[in-house]
């Protein structure tokens, strides 16, 4: 007899290279021990194949996928893992997402405050997983200048402007250079980056980038950079944390749950003045940097494949074994 399969609710696939499709790949691999699984980007019943649960991500672009199962397979395990776009607005006005809320068995949420943002009724079957990567050494780290480096396509909801507006005020500073990776989803955020490149030669928009460089680039980094209006668990910060680089970051939610309370690199959401000073502060005390690194690894545990894969292995249990 084969193993059980698990299919798993895509809307972003490999070629998007986002923090969505990390997470069904990783995903899909983990549970292979136990499982078979097949990433789709959408699902309906004329192509069942007999799994025993769904996982969909994204409860507003995978609700048609979530309604054809729940159809198709009342009472069979369903869970929806909530994105920043999900938890931080789409469920509060659209019937598609809030749809989704309602038919799922189980709700995945990737930080720590994810739940609060759940509507009340919800919330018990709202579970926290956080996503985790193996960790990598830490490289050395040039002493002549500070290196931070900005991971995330060019869109809305990153705030890239943040870090543009940042560069322009450290222009004077030649030894803070600023690498932002990210293809351009919103053309007229391409064209601001190429302006602030000329403006600001210390700033570097090195474009869309594959999964392996970005990782090396975030290793090689002093710190990394998050801007972010809405997260729903960044999968970079977790990236950056495992290998040795601390991250300067908005004060929002989905940040906060995955960095902890205290943590002290945060910025307000659209502050470059402040996010340029911490930038400063990385540079010139070379005791904040360290304090930051010192948390960012007191949070290392939080991020451990075994513990994601347990989490994921009691998850499908639940699924499949409660009515």
């Amino acid at each position: 007899m084969g193993k059980p399969l698990i299919v798993i609710v895509s809307p972003a696939l490999a070629v998007a290279n986002n923090g969505n499709w990390q997470t069904a790949w990783r995903w899909s691999r983990m549970l292979a021990m136990r499982y078979q699984t097949r990433i789709v980007p959408n699902w309906t019943a004329d192509n069942d194949e007999g799994a025993v649960a769904m996982l969909a991500l994204h409860a507003r672009r995978s609700a048609d996928a979530i309604q054809a199962w729940a159809q198709a397979h009342p009472g069979r395990g369903l869970a929806v893992i909530l994105t920043g776009t999900d938890l931080y607005r789409d469920i509060q006005h659209d019937r598609a997402a809030q749809g989704s809320l309602s038919l799922a068995q189980q709700l995945v949420v990737l930080q720590a405050l994810g739940p609060e943002a759940l509507p009340a009724a919800y919330r018990a079957k709202a579970r926290v997983i956080f996503q985790s990567i193996t960790r990598r050494q830490t490289l050395h780290k040039s002493g002549r200048l500070l290196r931070a480096v900005m991971v995330g396509h060019l869109r809305e909801e990153k705030s890239p402007q943040t870090l543009m507006a940042a560069a322009g005020l450290l222009a004077d500073r030649s030894d803070i250079r600023i690498d932002h990776i990210g293809a351009a989803l919103e053309p007229a955020l391409g064209e601001a980056a190429r302006v602030t490149a000329v403006q600001c030669p210390t700033y570097r928009w090195l474009g869309g980038q594959s999964h392996e460089a970005t990782r090396r680039r975030i290793q090689r980094g002093h710190v990394l950079v998050h801007c972010s209006r809405m997260e729903g668990g960044a999968h970079v910060l977790m990236e950056a944390v495992c290998s040795g680089t601390p991250v300067l970051a908005s004060r929002i939610a989905g940040n906060v749950g995955m960095l902890g309370a205290d943590y002290a690199g945060y910025f307000e959401w659209g502050d470059s003045a402040a996010l340029a000073q911490l930038l400063r502060r990385c540079r010139d005390e070379p005791d904040f940097i360290s304090a930051l690194r010192a948390q960012c690894q007191q949070r290392l545990p939080l991020f451990d494949p075994a513990v994601e894969q347990a989490a994921l292995f009691e998850l499908i249990s639940d699924l499949t074994e409660s009515p």
